[in-house]
């Protein structure tokens, strides 16, 4: 299967207009005209788990996907006529990781870090531990404790921090080392035979900053926190894939950047053409 685009977007505060920033309202329905044309496939990239997908798709009208990578990269669905199958390749693709070890063990093994208080049941699954913590806490220090403990048990994992900006909550996620946001999209992308010059990832947060500066062709929609900017600014300035980067500004077609206007920004950007199947002179 191949196709001439592909669009790989995060929801939360990135298509999703859920943040305090203002959302330009032509915005999404510029996105759905886009994205329903059949040179696109989409995918969401997601923390949610797929009730919470599907329940986002409703609430927000977006379009269905063809493809949702959720729980920050542990599952993976494809998605045909509205029926959503689970990608059991993915599972197999990521197990190895934990060395046979399952979720309530590795929980055992995190007992006693502070400031740490798991997330309800609902927000776990097979390859994905979530916890909460204090906002202003140093995340990159907390997620080097987490993976330092879990590695000396010999367990390869990836730890991802984040920001809930309307609840002020950090969020924590222990995943398997391989279960990252970049690799399910790179595994997409070799499933569906794209090229890296035809494929876009669109994101805002902590847990988007590994796709942003993975070399794929990223977006950092304008509402995103000033830090993430920065971030990705920076590591793709040091590995020298400053041209892999787009962070939108607004003003493009009177929008303001935010969430879908940014998102649409940065792939006018990537993909000129994508302006005349927008029927935007």
């Amino acid at each position: 299967m191949t196709s001439e685009l592909l669009v790989c977007t995060d929801l939360d505060r990135t298509l999703i207009p859920n943040g305090h920033q203002p959302e330009s309202p032509d915005a999404r329905d510029l996105f759905r005209r886009l994205v329903q044309r059949p040179e696109v496939t989409l995918a969401y990239v997601s923390g949610r788990d797929r009730h919470l997908l599907e329940s986002a798709i409703d609430q927000f009208a977006l379009p269905v996907p063809d493809f949702a990578i959720g729980d920050v990269g542990t599952t993976i669905y494809r998605v045909d006529e509205g029926t959503w199958h689970p990608w059991e390749a993915w599972a197999d693709e990521i197990a190895a990781d934990w060395g046979g070890k399952d979720r309530r063990t590795l929980a055992g093994m995190l007992e006693g870090i502070p400031d740490i208080e798991p997330q309800e049941p609902e927000k776990q699954n097979t390859y994905k531990l979530s916890y909460y913590a204090p906002a202003a806490l140093d995340g990159d220090a907390l997620a080097g404790r987490i993976s330092l403990r879990l590695a000396q048990a010999g367990v390869r994992s990836s730890v991802i921090w984040s920001i809930d900006e309307m609840r002020d909550i950090g969020l924590v996620d222990v995943l398997p080392a391989s279960a990252t946001k970049v690799h399910a999209i790179r595994f997409l992308q070799a499933h569906l035979q794209m090229p890296q010059a035809r494929t876009v990832f669109a994101g805002d947060s902590g847990n988007d900053l590994p796709a942003l500066t993975s070399g794929l062709q990223a977006i950092v929609v304008a509402n995103a926190r000033e830090e993430v900017k920065q971030a990705a600014l920076h590591a793709t300035a040091e590995r020298g894939i400053e041209n892999c980067l787009y962070v939108a500004r607004g003003g493009w077609h009177g929008m303001n950047g935010n969430y879908a206007a940014g998102i649409l920004e940065g792939i006018v950007h990537f993909i000129p053409e994508a302006r005349s199947w927008l029927e935007i002179e």
